[in-house]
């Protein structure tokens, strides 16, 4: 597929999703996929992919929606991950050689603005890679160009950040040791962006797509098995809004950010490790 002019309005989420900050979600995504591993099987129940279907699998991250995706399409379909992280995509490319899939690759795509085969998917995907778009109806409707008539769209994302311990809580937690963190507004990018089931109706409808439903999805996150407080902080640590901050920070600021969040953590510790409630949408619509 041809590469695409860049978005100049994306050009901040372009420049930190490329960034130092981010190179988790590729060098240890496998911590990530175990934290969202159930999330992951109810969200792709929802996609319901099928055999020989063609699938757009936005903000693919370190590749397991986008291998998942391909093993439910089989060797008739095909699965195209698109993510705006350079070394994300290196990541999935990887891992799909190493699965020995034909049915799958990756591009490092701005998908807003990227010269998809018109009338070409099946079946729109994204676990949590939509929210971030400075104007998301163009690039919906640039997605939308891309499915096939009747195909589907099914996209995992937050509301709002008082319903959701994860990955609102721990940043809540530490924020009094922090400078200050400029909020999004309702309409600014960011993980919260698509909290508003009017929003997200307008900026679908505006696109293209009809029939516009929006199901609630509240998973338990596990980030650590019991008394693993000490892990559950650093998964936060490399993962999630921290990350924006914390280089910033002094060597003894870090270390006042990760005790109190040993302190939160502690507090949701049980039988079953240290696990967050989450509360999602699952955002499904046709073209």
């Amino acid at each position: 597929m041809a590469e695409q002019e860049p978005n100049a309005a994306n050009a901040a989420q372009r420049e930190f999703w490329n960034s130092p900050a981010t190179r988790a979600w590729a060098d240890q995504h496998q911590r990530m996929d175990r934290a969202l591993a159930d999330f992951t099987k109810q969200i792709l129940e929802f996609a319901a992919p099928r055999p020989g279907e063609h699938v757009l699998d936005i903000g693919c991250g370190g590749g397991t929606t986008t291998l998942e995706l391909a093993a439910r399409v089989g060797p008739s379909g095909h699965v195209l991950g698109a993510d705006i992280s350079e070394h994300s995509v290196a990541r999935v490319r990887q891992r799909i050689a190493d699965a020995g899939l034909s049915q799958a690759e990756a591009v490092v795509a701005d998908v807003s603005v990227y010269p998809f085969v018109p009338e070409s998917v099946d079946l729109v995907f994204s676990r949590f890679g939509v929210m971030f778009f400075t104007d998301p109806t163009a690039a919906f409707a640039n997605v939308c160009r891309a499915v096939k008539p009747g195909g589907r769209l099914a996209v995992a994302v937050f509301r709002t950040p008082k319903e959701n311990p994860w990955p609102q809580g721990p940043l809540d937690a530490v924020r009094h040791l922090l400078p200050p963190i400029p909020m999004p507004g309702p309409e600014d990018p960011g993980p919260f962006s698509w909290a508003d089931p009017a929003r997200v109706r307008r900026i679908l409808d505006g696109a293209g797509f009809r029939e516009v439903s929006l199901t609630p999805l509240d998973p338990m996150i596990r980030l650590a098995p019991p008394g693993g407080d000490a892990e559950a902080t650093d998964f936060m640590m490399v993962f999630g809004p921290l990350t924006r901050v914390l280089p910033s920070l002094s060597n003894e600021q870090r270390e006042a950010v990760r005790a109190e969040l040993a302190a939160f953590f502690r507090r949701y510790d049980g039988p079953q490790g240290i696990a967050l409630p989450a509360a999602n949408w699952i955002v499904q619509a046709r073209a």
